[in-house]
């Protein structure tokens, strides 16, 4: 019987732990040899060191006649100026989504950034995914091998991935119970090679997925993508925002912070003329008063016309600084985050199936 998570299994990604030990009871090998099995292929970002295993005689050959090692593929690889890479994954039905690598402080080191969806439903304003919509959820071996492509990307020029945020396309609560299992095989320590608190999931304010991944108690970090201090302006960015007030949000973020016991991280993409003013900073600053919650402010990338047809800017340098000096004079912790990848749509909210300029694909990706 197979578990809640397992679909079919065509690819040893598909495969969670106790699916794995059916398997080999099935095939006349001990359980035991599973783990080992799925721990090499994690580590080995994707591949199997079947030298090192000291495998059975014909588990091998019985592995490799019924899985693929992996059910994706790199379709396109785009590398940007600031050493930032883009993948287009290509799925095993056709479909595509963007993963990305980014070079960490470290000079050993990179963070990935994963999809959870193909497309998005939200149709937040000033974010490239919500232009095409949602197609499907992808299943946890599909977001694994996401993982297993940055690792190899991050082997290749001699770093380590060391930390994932799930902030590419999708709605990551929306997608929760297969974004958890993913998380777990990655993370845990029956498989994982990161570690829980490695791993950062960023909502827009889902409150009931913000509220179920509290429940799963996996100490993972929570982002909330805020984007507006009053809800009037939130609900033109975001329009989700109808169905969760910002008041909501923060509270069901204190619940999780509460049960986790770190801080919950509240992203802010400033606008121009839209959500830049120090009146709407000091706004920010009183709903953050008394929570130990820092802000990242986000320069805003641009995506052409919006759903609405609005053709957003980033708000000045001079503004967006007066805006951090406004939150930090009222004592928020906050700083910009770096942004990476520009010059090839591979930064915060550009993510849309592009692989580059040119032709559209079938499925909706630049050729």
């Amino acid at each position: 019987m197979r578990g809640k998570h397992e679909q079919e299994a065509r690819a040893l990604s598909d495969l969670t732990l106790a699916g794995c030990q059916r398997r080999m009871e099935a095939w006349g090998f001990k359980p035991s040899h599973a783990q080992r099995l799925l721990r090499s292929y994690y580590s080995g970002a994707g591949e199997v060191a079947w030298e090192k295993l000291k495998a059975p005689a014909g588990l091998r050959e019985r592995v490799e006649s019924e899985f693929a090692l992996l059910g994706s593929s790199v379709a396109l690889r785009r590398t940007a100026a600031d050493g930032t890479v883009k993948l287009l994954v290509r799925l095993a039905d056709g479909r595509s989504v963007e993963s990305v690598v980014m070079p960490a402080y470290r000079d050993d080191r990179v963070a990935g950034c994963l999809s959870s969806q193909v497309g998005c439903a939200l149709g937040c304003d000033f974010c490239a995914t919500a232009q095409g919509g949602l197609e499907r959820d992808l299943t946890p071996g599909e977001m694994v091998e996401e993982f297993l492509h940055l690792q190899r990307e991050a082997a290749a020029i001699g770093r380590r991935l060391q930390t994932i945020v799930f902030m590419g396309m999708g709605e990551p609560m929306l997608n929760l119970d297969n974004v958890l299992e993913a998380v777990r095989r990655v993370a845990g320590g029956e498989l994982g090679t990161l570690g829980w608190r490695q791993i950062t999931v960023s909502t827009v304010g889902i409150v009931p997925g913000i509220d179920a991944m509290a429940r799963a108690d996996l100490g993972i970090n929570l982002a909330i993508s805020l984007h507006a201090s009053d809800d009037v302006t939130r609900e033109q960015l975001i329009p989700s925002g109808r169905r969760f007030s910002i008041d909501e949000i923060l509270v069901a973020a204190d619940r999780y912070q509460a049960r986790q016991g770190h801080p919950v991280s509240i992203q802010y993409c400033l606008l121009k003329g839209v959500n830049d003013s120090t009146g709407q900073a000091r706004q920010l600053a009183g709903l953050l008063a008394g929570r130990r919650m820092h802000v990242n402010l986000l320069h805003y990338n641009q995506t052409g016309t919006s759903l609405s047809g609005r053709h957003y800017q980033a708000s000045p340098r001079a503004a967006a600084d007066a805006f951090m000096e406004a939150l930090r004079a009222c004592g928020v912790v906050a700083h910009f985050r770096r942004a990476r990848g520009r010059d090839i749509d591979a930064a915060c909210g550009q993510l849309r199936r592009t692989a580059g300029p040119g032709r559209e694909g079938e499925d909706g990706a630049q050729e």
